[in-house]
């Protein structure tokens, strides 16, 4: 994926200044400092509230101050989905729920009620202290999907919520909640530059 590999190209710099933010559905990296003028103009994903796999209400309020990472998926879904809850599942085990949290946002809300979340969780062994399974208002989650965390790219953003959303990317979130990096879900070599990125991000910041 062109993503994957131009941001790998980039591990000189991020380790000397930390991971980059990513202001726009293009993904161009932009390493930003705290004294310039651009700093307050970062990027934020939107707040949000939807429903977990417990029935709770659970959203970015009680994200804040924790970096996390994001999918989109569905639990029918019988392609790219399963791998990415498998990866996701090496990200839960790799981290303390103090450390990261793990948010997956379903794309078919109509069907992914509360019971069958739960049901999926259970069979997966999804920690629920750590990893939360959201559904709510279909249009809701698509524009919260494709306008705040550009999950379908640029392609996504004139898209709308009659046009069904499925994206194979994993997007890291830090806890004043900007994007920091994107990752091919289905791919075992993107989680282990996720899991070094987390590292990244929960040294430096």
């Amino acid at each position: 994926m062109i993503i994957s590999v131009g941001l790998t190209a980039c591990h000189s710099p991020k380790k000397t200044e930390g991971l980059p933010f990513f202001n726009s559905a293009s993904f161009s990296p932009e390493w930003i400092s705290s004294n310039d003028g651009a700093f307050g103009q970062i990027h934020t994903i939107a707040p949000f509230q939807f429903i977990d796999q417990n029935g709770v209400l659970f959203g970015s309020e009680q994200l804040k101050g924790t970096p996390y990472v994001a999918d989109f998926f569905f639990t029918l879904c019988p392609s790219i989905c399963p791998k990415m809850t498998s990866n996701l599942a090496e990200i839960q085990n790799s981290f303390e729920a103090s450390e990261v949290q793990l948010v997956s946002f379903s794309v078919m809300p109509w069907a992914d009620s509360v019971t069958v979340l739960r049901d999926y969780a259970e069979a997966r062994a999804i920690d629920d202290k750590q990893w939360h399974l959201l559904t709510g208002d279909t249009d809701a989650i698509y524009t919260l999907a494709r306008k705040s965390f550009f999950a379908e790219k640029e392609m996504g953003l004139n898209k709308n919520s009659n046009e069904f959303l499925h994206t194979e990317n994993f997007i890291l979130v830090d806890g004043s909640g900007r994007i920091r990096g994107v990752y091919n879900g289905t791919l075992s070599l993107e989680m282990k530059r996720l899991k070094e990125d987390l590292q990244i991000l929960l040294t430096s910041g």
